[in-house]
C-alpha cells in the first residue's frame, strides 16, 4: 500500500512488470522460431504466460509479425516435393486412424483400471463396515444365546415345580377325599 499517496512507485512497478512481460514475449518467440514451431499469437502468450492481448498490442504484434515472415521464408525441411499427394494424404489418414484406435484403447484400459480401483475402494470400506456389523451380530447372538439358555432352564425348574405342586394336590385331594369319607362314616 501507499500510505503517502505517491503514484510513482506504482507507475514504476507496473512499468517494470511490463518491461518483464515484454521480455518473456521476445524470448517466448526466439525459443519458438529456433525449435521451428509455429509462431501464433496464442502459443507465444502461452509460453511467456502472458495474456493474448499482450501479444496483439503495439511494439509486440510487429516482432511476430517479422519472425512469421522469416518462418515462411525458410524452406521447410519436409515439404520438399511440392502439395501433398493423394497417396501420401491416404498414408496421413490411416495414421490418424490407427492413432485414434490406439487412443481408444488407452482409454477404455485407463476406464476399466479406473472403475476396478473404485471397486476395489468400495469393497474395503463395505468391508470394514460388514466387520463391524457382523461383529456387533455375533454379541447380539451370543447374549440371546445365554438368554435362551437361562430361560430354558428356568422352564425346566417351573416344570419340575410344577410337577411337584401337582403330585402335592393330587395328596392333598386324595387326602381330603380320605377325611370326608372318614367323616360320613362316623356317627
Amino acid at each position: 500500500m501507499n500510505p503517502n499517496g505517491n503514484p510513482t512507485p506504482l507507475a514504476q512497478a507496473r512499468r517494470r512488470d511490463s518491461i518483464d512481460k515484454r521480455r518473456r514475449v521476445l524470448t517466448a518467440i526466439e525459443r519458438l522460431e529456433r525449435d521451428g514451431n509455429p509462431i501464433t499469437h496464442t502459443a507465444v502468450a502461452r509460453i511467456a504466460g502472458v495474456s493474448t492481448w499482450l501479444t496483439y498490442a503495439e511494439g509486440v504484434r510487429e516482432h511476430i509479425h517479422a519472425a512469421r515472415g522469416r518462418q515462411k521464408a525458410r524452406p521447410a525441411t519436409g515439404d520438399l516435393s511440392g502439395p501433398p499427394t493423394p497417396a501420401s494424404l491416404r498414408t496421413d489418414l490411416e495414421l490418424a486412424r490407427q492413432e485414434i484406435t490406439t487412443l481408444r484403447e488407452e482409454r477404455d484400459r485407463l476406464r476399466n483400471a479406473l472403475s476396478h480401483h473404485l471397486g476395489q475402494q468400495l469393497d474395503v470400506v463395505s468391508t470394514q463396515n460388514l466387520t463391524t456389523r457382523v461383529d456387533e451380530l455375533t454379541q447380539h447372538n451370543h447374549h440371546l444365546a445365554d438368554r435362551l439358555q437361562q430361560a430354558t432352564a428356568e422352564k425346566t425348574t417351573l416344570h419340575t415345580r410344577v410337577a411337584q405342586l401337582e403330585d402335592d394336590l393330587a395328596a392333598a385331594r386324595t387326602s381330603l377325599r380320605r377325611m370326608i369319607r372318614h367323616e360320613n362314616r362316623s356317627p
